[in-house]
């Protein structure tokens, strides 16, 4: 049994850790709940229990042997070095340490053994990344992937609680036919979609796009594999959705990537022809697989395949695999 602390505890990934870890029957002696100043005094409850959110701070984490942190990049900085210091296990949510050699970062069901190599901080993935690797890494294993081109589908959870909001108010406001409130995105969701997911980049390429390239490298320690990324904002809740091309070295046919992905820990293969014969994000909503469908012989090249992914953003994407880290080390 484990004394927990959720860092971001009020925020929409926080939530989803409270549900997961329920579920998950995750054994926790104590959890304490924290968060920035303005939400201290709340309640949030956990297994019939109410408890009291608290102010994060340098001194938050004595006695807590493990913490995750969804709290963005900011607060990952300049927190998460107390937590170690305080001898506590942080799994981190953001981007701060993902890219940092010395912090392994995770997908279960690709690299469990680097969770072991820690020196305290271990770095959850970005949500894009996570799905995709998941479909990906079974292929390579199969028939070595050289090259992967992806345009993601990404709900509005992406952008946290005040996204989703967004999404519903402004097709509340419009059909009503009132103003639409833009300011969680840089451009109405409503009815509309835009390949602008984070800043730009001096290469023209988002720091979303970016990050599926190099942390989709490291994960499946493939530095060689070319990737390119359009990363879309699209106005769904809470489900991401990828179209994926693949080039690889040996020859995969189409019925030969269904029967891998078929057998693969963390995947449901959806695909057949017909109306609904695939996966999409509705369907997806609070559920903990990767589903993939859409599987075809690319007709562009002798040895691609496309296919179609899709996760819960808030689930798989985030809190789900956090927690599936934090299950490995209880494993041990």
């Amino acid at each position: 049994m484990k004394n927990v602390a959720i860092a971001g505890a009020t925020g929409a990934v926080g939530g989803e850790f409270l549900k997961l870890m329920e579920a998950r029957n995750f054994p926790i002696s104590n959890l304490k709940l924290l968060a920035s100043e303005r939400s201290v005094g709340k309640t949030l409850e956990f297994c019939g229990e109410k408890i009291t959110v608290e102010e994060l701070t340098p001194n938050s984490f004595k006695g807590v042997d493990l913490a995750f942190f969804s709290a963005g990049k900011g607060r990952s900085k300049e927190f998460i070095h107390h937590a170690v210091d305080a001898g506590t296990v942080v799994i981190d949510n953001s981007s701060a340490f993902r890219m940092d050699p010395e912090v392994p970062l995770v997908v279960p069901e690709i690299n469990p053994h680097m969770a072991f190599k820690h020196k305290g901080i271990i770095a959850n993935p970005n949500c894009s990344t996570i799905q995709m690797v998941v479909a990906l890494n079974p292929l390579h294993k199969a028939a070595t992937i050289n090259r992967v081109i992806v345009s993601t589908y990404q709900s509005t959870s992406g952008a946290g609680a005040k996204g989703m909001s967004e999404l519903l108010n402004q097709t509340r406001a419009f059909a009503n036919n009132e103003p639409l409130e833009v300011s969680a995105f840089p451009a109405q969701i409503a009815f509309n979609l835009f390949p602008h997911v984070d800043v730009f980049l001096e290469n023209g390429y988002t720091r979303e796009e970016m990050k599926m390239v190099l942390e989709t490298q490291k994960i499946m320690d493939a530095p060689e594999m070319k990737i390119s990324a359009t990363c879309v904002r699209v106005p769904v809740l809470r489900a991401h959705s990828e179209a994926v091309w693949i080039e690889t070295e040996d020859k995969l046919t189409a019925q030969e990537a269904r029967e891998i992905l078929e057998n693969s820990p963390g995947i449901i293969v959806k695909d057949e022809p017909v109306a609904g014969g695939y996966p999409m994000p509705w369907d997806a909503d609070e559920t903990t697989e990767t589903y993939v469908g859409r599987i075809r012989e690319d007709l562009s090249h002798p040895k691609g395949l496309t296919f179609w992914v899709v996760a819960d953003q808030l689930y798989k994407g985030a809190a789900l695999n956090s927690l599936q880290i934090a299950e490995v080390l209880e494993a041990g």
